[in-house]
């Protein structure tokens, strides 16, 4: 499996976040990383598991409620 390895930096900036929030899933070990030497990789496939795993999807009405007019 070829996966694009992502430094805490890139990572950040996918998700949108400061690199202070992948660090802390990293610390907590919420997210799959590798150790290359003494740099922190996380692969583009746990980036995107996470996301996925924390998507909260709409919920779906059968039939939409209309108030009266007083």
């Amino acid at each position: 499996m070829n996966d694009r390895y992502l430094s805490v930096d890139q990572v950040a900036e996918v998700l949108g976040t400061s690199a202070r929030f992948p660090r802390r899933l990293i610390e907590e070990r919420r997210i799959r990383y590798v150790k290359v030497g003494r740099h922190v990789r996380i692969p583009k496939s746990a980036v995107d598991e996470f996301i996925r795993s924390r998507t909260v999807e709409p919920i779906r009405r059968r039939h939409a409620r209309y108030r009266r007019a007083a």
